[in-house]
């Protein structure tokens, strides 16, 4: 009998010249449940994210402003006129001096409260870890701003930084302080923003800060203790150490929420006194929907930007982090 019309199977009984199942058909195959459950969380991401994100990168390489777009005026309705530009917008805003001077703004204000919402974070959580008494009203009032609306919390802030019949400006006046012009001087107001900031991301700060140090086990500060080690070694060799995985998800998401924080800026200062505290994403609003003509590609051009400069924080922070050991 010839051997060429063998049954073609090699050892293992494997097909010859059979391909091999891909990877994605194979985790398909095996996890098609939970690719079901995943798919409709998908697709409305998709849709709700995706399509503005291509619509808005497709509008930063046009000339579309309030004049040129489509629009229905009664029962007339006028089509878009607006034209493909590619790079223009793009190389008009990083070629004026207005996008580097919000960008440095938004990065000082950006390291400033993510630094000592960080602090205080910790520092509160260190207090709260520990046995004393009142501990669970005391985390209740420390959560409080969390659970509060953020624009009221901030309208809130508002009444209290009123420079002629604000609560603060009559407690200086009681003790023979004059009033200070909290939203209407450029140094100071960027200072009362960056406090109320801080005031609202400091809750969650703790919570997550707290909860490092509870997985941190009691046996090691034991052990230290027992070593002679003091305050300071164990927090510097024990705790800093616990709290590393922690650390870099809190930071790295309090950066990207403290540089995209719009409700703080827009509803206390509205960028002012003049443009002092205007950051990139309250700018690029302004272009879009308060100066008139509204400049619906610049606006855009200015989002994509923001979203560049995030994406790349967040690469270099990653990488950081797996030079220091940490998986991310």
């Amino acid at each position: 009998m010839s051997r060429g019309r063998g049954t073609g199977r090699g050892e293992g009984g494997a097909v010859a010249g059979a391909v091999p199942p891909g990877r994605l058909r194979k985790a398909v195959g095996t996890h098609w449940y939970a690719w079901t459950m995943v798919a409709p969380v998908v697709l409305v991401i998709g849709v709700i994210i995706g399509y503005p994100l291509v619509r808005g990168l497709y509008l930063s390489l046009t000339d579309a402003d309030e004049a040129n777009v489509e629009r229905h005026i009664g029962m007339n309705h006028i089509p878009a006129t607006y034209e493909f530009t590619g790079l223009d917008n793009y190389t008009a805003i990083l070629g004026d001096g207005v996008f580097w001077g919000r960008l440095g703004w938004t990065v000082v204000w950006t390291v400033a409260c993510v630094g000592l919402t960080f602090a205080i974070g910790l520092t509160l959580a260190n207090l709260l870890n520990r046995r004393l008494r009142g501990r669970t009203f005391y985390r209740l009032a420390l959560i409080l701003p969390w659970a509060i609306p953020a624009f009221v919390s901030v309208f809130t802030w508002r009444l209290l930084y009123n420079e002629k019949n604000g609560l603060l400006n009559k407690l200086l006046a009681g003790g023979g302080i004059d009033a200070v012009p909290w939203l209407n001087d450029p140094t100071w107001a960027k200072l009362s923003v960056i406090a109320v900031n801080v005031w609202l991301g400091v809750p969650f700060m703790l919570v997550a800060l707290l909860g490092g140090l509870q997985s941190i086990p009691g046996e090691l500060y034991e052990a230290a203790e027992m070593d002679g080690a003091g305050p300071w070694q164990r927090f510097r060799n024990i705790t800093l150490p616990g709290l590393r995985g922690v650390s870099s998800t809190v930071i790295l998401l309090s950066t990207i929420w403290t540089f995209n924080m719009f409700p703080v800026i827009f509803l206390l200062t509205r960028g002012g006194p003049g443009d002092a505290t205007e950051i990139l994403v309250t700018y690029a609003y302004r272009l879009s929907f308060v100066d008139s003509p509204r400049d619906f590609s610049g606006s855009a051009a200015w989002g994509v930007l923001i979203l560049l400069l995030l994406s790349l924080i967040a690469v270099v922070y990653r990488r950081s982090l797996r030079k220091q050991g940490e998986v991310w």
